[in-house]
């Protein structure tokens, strides 16, 4: 079975929209690591419309171009790109599909399909990644989390009534103090405040 991953560049005080008004001061060569690890080997991803729509008016000319990023482009516009869309796009860069069917159900049929067991990556798309999780069906949640509080714009987790809990898979520590962190789905823990009690130092 292919697993469903998600990347994501985040907020201290967990936003996510708009990093390109604040992420650049942070990327370094770790980063780029982090990046490459995952979209840059990517064969398929799976997009929601507003993520594709800024991919799709950049990597293609930048590939064209020849520029240092051209072989990253390259990667991208190889790759199978699935837009989770309710329009009917007309695709112009390569490799492009539409989701067809409800979100969980498709995801659900490609995380079953024959074929390589690859990992199908997400970036972005966060109104996707909060589905996903809603329905158990996101594998891996990779979080850069920026040591900026943005203060304004969309978060990753909504204010809903439903916790949404994670176990943490790895950690570590850019040199720009952005932690690189690894989520998997975990079940909700129990405990209370008399549980926690035995914790605390006795004196």
């Amino acid at each position: 079975m292919r697993k469903i991953k998600s990347q994501l560049f985040i907020s201290l005080d967990g936003v996510v929209e708009a990093p390109d008004q604040w992420h650049f001061p942070y990327f370094n060569d770790e980063m780029g690591a982090a990046v490459d690890a995952t979209l840059g080997r990517a064969d398929t991803l799976l997009l929601g419309r507003r993520t594709f729509d800024s991919f799709a008016g950049a990597w293609p000319d930048r590939e064209a171009a020849g520029g240092e990023d051209a072989p990253f482009a390259k990667v991208l516009g190889d790759a199978r790109k699935i837009v989770a869309t309710r329009g009917r796009p007309e695709f112009t860069w390569r490799n492009c599909e539409r989701l067809e069917g409800d979100l969980a159900s498709a995801v659900t049929a490609l995380k079953n399909a024959a074929g390589p067991a690859t990992d199908i990556w997400t970036s972005g798309s966060v109104s996707v990644v909060r589905q996903l999780l809603a329905a158990g069906l996101l594998d891996e949640l990779n979080l850069l989390v920026h040591p900026i509080a943005v203060r304004a714009g969309m978060r990753l987790f909504e204010d809903e009534a439903t916790p949404v809990p994670l176990e943490l898979r790895s950690c570590e520590t850019f040199r720009t103090g952005v932690l690189n962190l690894v989520y998997a789905p975990a079940a909700a823990g129990e405990g209370t405040y008399e549980d926690a009690k035995t914790h605390l130092p006795q004196h």
